[in-house]
């Protein structure tokens, strides 16, 4: 199991200090300085986005990919290997240099860039969109505006896929990485997005941990 004491260590910190996204950098700051982990960092494509194009395979081939906080690269890689013109953001500028220099011949367009103020051309314009625990490392108040950026992401017919973990309205969020509720993935839907469907599952490479994989469309 990932330790992630610092990580929520530097997230209490910069949420108190008026910062709640400014902890990422020093995040991975502090891992490339072999300080600390990054514990959403496995190293390897999502399982849960690898099971999903197993049972639900799609036309890939000059359409394109958005990965949301790609971390280390390795969901977006496998977007691009796929066939998506993979284009893929981290807010933490360290993550994405660390990126590149992983996959120095890639053809994922890596940026660093801030899911709350997003480059405005990229509204509308991605056929397939992933986020994987992106949300549930935002505090509560900030996920309303980053559901609503996600889903303008999605152009006329194209897809989103979210996975997070997951809990009931009633339960308590616990630390950091605090689970989504059914009501908060409905935002997707107020946001102009159809619901296809909705996984709720525990999950068997992290025994205990409830998780949502969910996916919406828009029409086209």
């Amino acid at each position: 199991m990932p330790d992630r004491t610092r990580a929520r260590q530097l997230a209490r910190e910069s949420i108190s200090q008026g910062d709640p996204l400014g902890w990422f950098e020093r995040l991975y700051q502090e891992a490339r300085e072999g300080k600390s982990e990054v514990p959403w960092a496995d190293l390897r494509p999502n399982p849960h986005l690898l099971d999903f194009w197993k049972l639900h395979p799609r036309p890939a081939v000059g359409k394109t990919a958005l990965a949301i906080g790609s971390g280390f690269g390795d969901d977006a890689e496998q977007l691009a290997a796929w066939g998506f013109r993979t284009t893929a953001f981290d807010i933490s500028e360290t993550a994405v240099r660390a990126t590149r220099e992983r996959f120095p011949a890639s053809p994922v367009n890596y940026v660093t860039a801030d899911l709350l103020a997003p480059p405005p051309d990229w509204f509308g314009s991605f056929d397939f969109v992933f986020e994987a625990y992106t949300l549930q490392v935002l505090p509560e108040n900030l996920r309303p505006a980053a559901i609503e950026k996600i889903a303008a992401f999605v152009r006329p017919g194209g897809l989103l896929l979210v996975i997070a973990r997951g809990r009931e309205e009633n339960d308590p969020p616990g630390e950091m990485p605090w689970p989504l509720t059914r009501e908060e993935l409905r935002r997707f839907t107020k946001a102009g997005l159809r619901e296809v469907a909705i996984e709720d599952f525990v999950d068997p490479e992290d025994p205990g941990v409830r998780r949502f994989r969910a996916l919406y469309s828009r029409k086209s």
